[in-house]
């Protein structure tokens, strides 16, 4: 190859090269990178301030409106009126980190951050999550984190800090340094003097929506800086902020640790004080020749980086008694205590999270009386909501998610059915099974409940949620029934409770023998409503006959029409009047368990709800009414399950004619139950074996 053909293969690549830079850069928002990147003076803060004084909110103010901005939906739940709130779903981030079930726990929050944005008292607690492993505790505050760093960069979520410049002539700054950050990054407003403030704030910098109101005093280092730049300009306030300060907008970031800081407990005796409130940096101590100039001091504590913002304790009852101190005055006082230094002035919103046994601990420990006194406490519990429980499976085991494996329908409805009854607790009274608990809970409607019932059933059980399994358990077995060798390419129902059955011996929360006999026994429970659930199904893809159950359906209407007005129905193939068929009528009836003195009432409702139809210009479909259509699929079932010869299915001879019908049911199956051919055949050789051995209800 010469010299030419290299040089132009060299220049292709590079052209190449250039455009598919271009095409990255192309993709840079420019406008947003200078909004966030905003620098000006002290003035053209102020004027930002008069424009939009919400940009000087505190961090539980930002907090509480970043939630809200998200939106609410205000739903009645047991005559109980309450409020979901948007921003717990994460869209933004697909639903990464959704909530789902705990929607009076998240009013609890959201109404103790309202009133710590009002100024009630709150805001000088630490919130408290409590409750048992896997609850979402931790869901919960990395939501929180996460949501305050998107908020700030949006321009309803601005705020803004300052830095010292031109500080290389005053000799104020390290090693000669034109400028100097704010170590803590405060709040610009905090440079005029607190004597002054409420005269400022008259200046037109409130609005009627929002009235600025900044509490606290600089940290020490720009303290420092301030009063030298004071000395300097003999006293002159407007010379020291017009000439030496800088004002820009910041952005939140927990990778960044600016406003988001998270404290995890190590081992108590490596555990240092320092890690909250900040170091002396032994290599400055030589450039300003002292160990207490602020200037040689690190503000890198977790509360001194998150000041502006939010802190997450991790395992928070975890931490040394010494540590407490610092946590007491942060959240009573707002102000930490940094070595060898004055008090010092913080914003921010403090959150921790402990399970049920470190909490129990600090019940019993009078050494923490003080904490327990400057903390508000918000249970979160299990979901006992089994719609609920189910979404959770769902986000991690959908079908799209789940790739080359057929999810059987039922799989992760079972595995949230065991799981939730394991947190329920057994009725006191109603005489409700606990089975039916659950479907009470889950809004389901039961002969004989109402939604009173359902409310003294949650009254009974205070304790509901706070102890049983937790999701990570199920989705681990569920993990385990994937990569299994068994069901040719499908998980269904029975692999999981099987997998969920064997954990529990060596399961390491489960610790009482009682304990793991009840969850076993419920189990049982469990795989006899998945047997009805499936009876349910392949009754209803046998009776999937559209035109045939319409037909069912139509003369069923005529007959009780008939004998509600008190007349003949004419008969479709001799046209002769003749009386309502009342052994139709009640072979239907029977399948709901209609009595025979309940009759004239059920089939009164059916007329007046096809009045009703009628009234609204809509004509009456027999699919409208869950009962009516249950009735006539259970009918009409009966009446061809033996033309099917179901039960033929476990034997090893199947006739053509047979098999054909048994194709039809499958097809059916597949078509709209979600169903796979492999869990189709299973879940019909299930059933056969169920008829086989008489088991069959009507």
């Amino acid at each position: 190859m010469n010299d030419a053909e290299t040089k132009g293969q060299s220049e292709t690549r590079g052209a190449g090269t250039t455009n598919l830079v271009a095409q990255i850069a192309a993709l840079q928002d420019y406008d947003r990178y200078r909004d966030l990147a905003w620098e000006g003076t002290f003035e053209e803060y102020l004027q930002i301030v008069r424009e939009r004084p919400q940009v000087t909110r505190n961090a539980f103010q930002r907090v509480y409106d970043m939630c809200i901005s998200y939106g609410t939906e205000e739903y009645i739940d047991n005559k109980k009126k309450l409020i979901r709130y948007n921003f717990f779903r994460d869209e933004t981030d697909g639903g990464k980190d959704a909530v789902f079930g705990l929607d009076i726990p998240l009013m609890r929050l959201m109404n103790v951050l309202k009133a710590a944005a009002e100024g009630y008292g709150p805001e000088r607690r630490v919130i408290l999550l409590h409750g048992p492993v896997g609850s979402s505790k931790s869901t919960i505050a990395r939501l929180l984190k996460k949501g305050l760093e998107r908020y700030s960069a949006t321009p309803e979520g601005a705020l803004y800090t300052f830095k010292w410049v031109d500080l290389a002539s005053t000799g104020l700054a390290a090693g000669g340094a034109d400028t100097f950050d704010s170590p803590m990054r405060e709040e610009p407003l905090r440079l005029v003097p607190i004597e002054w403030r409420d005269q400022v704030y008259k200046l037109g910098l409130s609005s009627d929506k929002f009235r600025v109101n900044v509490e606290g005093d600089l940290d020490p280092a720009s303290r420092f800086i301030f009063a030298g730049l004071m000395e300097r300009y003999k006293g002159d306030w407007g010379k020291v902020v017009a000439s030496h300060v800088r004002v820009k907008r910041l952005v939140l970031s927990e990778k960044d640790r600016v406003g988001i800081g998270t404290f995890q407990p190590k081992d108590e005796k490596n555990q240092d004080s320092t890690e909250l409130t900040g170091d002396i940096n032994y290599r400055k101590i030589a450039e300003y020749g002292s160990d207490s100039d602020p200037r040689a001091f690190n503000f890198d504590g977790e509360f001194n980086i998150a000041n502006r913002g939010i802190v997450e304790f991790v395992e928070v009852l975890k931490l040394d008694v010494a540590f407490l101190y610092d946590l007491l005055g942060a959240s009573q006082e707002h102000r930490i205590k940094p070595k060898k230094f004055a008090q010092t002035d913080i914003d921010e919103v403090i959150i921790g999270h402990t399970n049920e046994a470190e909490y129990k601990r600090l019940l019993n420990n009078e050494f923490m009386e003080a904490l327990r006194d400057r903390t508000i406490k918000i249970d979160i519990p299990y979901i006992s909501r089994l719609s609920d429980e189910i979404r959770i499976y769902e986000k991690g085991f959908s079908q799209e998610k789940v790739r080359g494996k057929h999810v059987a329908p039922h799989t992760l409805e079972v595995a949230a059915m065991w799981a939730v009854l394991t947190r329920l607790e057994e009725p006191k009274k109603h005489s409700l099974q606990l089975l039916q608990k659950m479907k009470l809970y889950d809004g389901k409607v039961l002969p004989g409940y109402t939604q009173d019932t359902v409310k003294e059933l949650r009254k009974e059980s205070k304790r509901e949620g706070m102890e049983g399994i937790s999701p990570r358990y199920v989705q681990d077995k569920i993990s385990n029934a994937l990569v299994s060798d068994q069901g040719e390419g499908t998980i269904n129902p029975f692999m999981v409770l099987n997998e969920l059955e064997k954990g529990l011996t060596h399961h390491s929360l489960v610790t009482g023998e009682e304990q793991r006999k009840r969850f076993k026994e419920l189990v049982g429970v469990v795989k006899r409503e998945y047997e009805e659930i499936v009876k349910n199904e392949v009754q209803r893809a046998i009776s999937a006959d559209e035109e045939a159950i319409s037909k069912l359906a139509a003369n069923y209407i005529d007959n009780i029409k008939a004998y509600t007005l008190k007349e003949k129905v004419k008969n479709r193939y001799t046209g002769q009047d003749e009386e309502p068929d009342e052994r139709l009528m009640r072979s239907i009836e029977e399948k709901i368990e209609i009595p025979d003195n309940r009759k004239d009432d059920f089939r009164r409702e059916i007329m007046n709800f096809i009045g009703a139809k009628a009234v609204e210009g809509k004509k009456f479909d027999w699919q409208t009414n869950d009962r009516l259509r249950r009735a006539l699929e259970l009918k009409l079932f009966e009446d061809q399950k033996d033309s099917i010869k179901l039960k033929t299915l476990v034997s090893a001879v199947v006739d053509r004619e047979t098999q054909e019908k048994i194709d039809i049911i499958k097809a059916r199956l597949i078509r709209y139950f979600g169903y796979n051919e492999v869990s189709a055949t299973d879940v019909l050789n299930y059933v056969a074996s169920i008829f086989a051995r008489g088991d069959a209800k009507g």
